[in-house]
């Protein structure tokens, strides 16, 4: 099973986005995301729900509890 941090990072890639970019849509700096993405910080419930309707994915998807990228209805 694989961390949220990596999940993150993929779907961030997937999408062809700078840390930065993705920072910004969660009104927070490149520095604190980076730290999301290795796992250095937890990141809040409010920037998860506000990944999950970015990417249109479900919270279980980012968490790792499921593997099927199922959009968000």
């Amino acid at each position: 099973m694989k961390e949220y941090w990596e999940i993150i990072r993929e779907l961030r890639e997937d999408c062809d986005k700078k840390q930065s970019e993705i920072a910004a849509v969660l009104h927070t700096t490149q520095q604190v995301y980076s730290r999301y993405e290795n796992g250095v910080n937890e990141m809040p419930v409010r920037h998860l729900q506000t990944l999950c309707r970015y990417y249109h994915v479900s919270a279980d998807y980012i968490l790792g509890l499921c593997e099927e990228k199922r959009p968000l209805v």
